[in-house]
């Protein structure tokens, strides 16, 4: 490798070069992808890096990208495929000028890279808990060990408002998937052994994106961590069942609000009698 400390720095980040791994620092402004900015920067281990190239970008730049190994970085993998070139966070576009200076550090990095293959674990950190965003039809977030989802009044189904609020500790979960809100019917969904496949929309074990819900600098980090969690990267996990729990107490207004929007869904036979009245029971129970 070239020596300990140098940066090579381009469009919307900065590459510095260290014996066995390189340190990204992600630009943070209205310019730079917004995924970029919420990433901050990373430490890639050499030995997470599968292959380097070096080629032509668009508009008088070139570009360095690094290809991952496979299973080596939660955050590659949660996203499968499905980043845009603009937001890929192994690319580093740099003035076409440049492209001398860019092939001497392409090569250094292929001198230093000695792992092939699939990886057995993550060899790249998770993005740092705790994590929370807001989902077309929920609130999500993650400490660490649990993931819960509160549901949204105006865009949870009738099916997970009557499943109430969830808790998942990640003791419980074989995996997530995530899919970009980029493209059309976007969601994360929680992993498990038992669940048979559902609808994102009636899963209570998935929160939906819409228009402005579930961005990917927000979403694809969560996932990423909830993913190295369970794959044992992330904080240990402690061995809670991995079913609905009691969220905080709620004040009088919040209990009055879903007790009306509990009437409505009665009133227009989403709700049955019985389940009117327990879930109102168990509303006013939280007061």
């Amino acid at each position: 490798m070239s020596r300990m400390g140098d940066v090579l720095a381009g469009f919307h980040a900065a590459w510095e070069f260290e014996s066995d791994s390189v340190l990204i620092r992600y630009e943070r402004g209205i310019r730079a992808p917004r995924l970029f900015s919420a990433l901050g920067e990373r430490r890639i281990p050499l030995a997470a890096i599968g292959a380097v190239a070096l080629e032509p970008g668009k508009r008088g730049t070139v570009v360095l990208r690094l290809t991952p190994r496979p299973g080596a970085d939660p955050l590659a993998e949660a996203a499968a495929g499905q980043l845009k070139e603009a937001s890929d966070p192994y690319r580093l576009v740099l003035p076409a000028e440049r492209d001398a200076l860019a092939e001497y550090y392409a090569d250094e990095l292929r001198a230093g890279l000695t792992e092939s293959g699939p990886a057995e674990r993550f060899l790249v950190a998770a993005p740092e808990v705790p994590l929370s965003f807001k989902a077309y039809d929920a609130k999500a977030s993650f400490d660490g060990r649990t993931v819960r989802f509160r549901w949204s009044w105006t865009g949870a189904s009738s099916t997970k408002w009557k499943a109430g609020d969830q808790s998942f500790a990640v003791s419980g979960l074989s995996g997530v998937e995530w899919r970009s809100p980029e493209v059309f019917e976007g969601y994360l969904r929680l992993l498990r052994a038992q669940d048979p496949p559902a609808q994102p929309d009636q899963d209570p074990a998935a929160v939906v994106f819409g228009l402005g819900y579930g961005a990917v600098h927000e979403s694809l980090p969560f996932a990423a961590a909830v993913l190295s969690a369970v794959r044992g990267r992330g904080p240990t996990p402690t061995p809670t069942p991995a079913v609905a729990t009691p969220g905080p107490r709620r004040g009088p207004a919040d209990v009055a609000e879903r007790i009306r929007h509990l009437g409505e869904l009665h009133r227009a036979g989403l709700v049955t009698d019985e389940e009117f009245s327990a879930k109102k029971a168990e509303l006013l129970a939280e007061l």
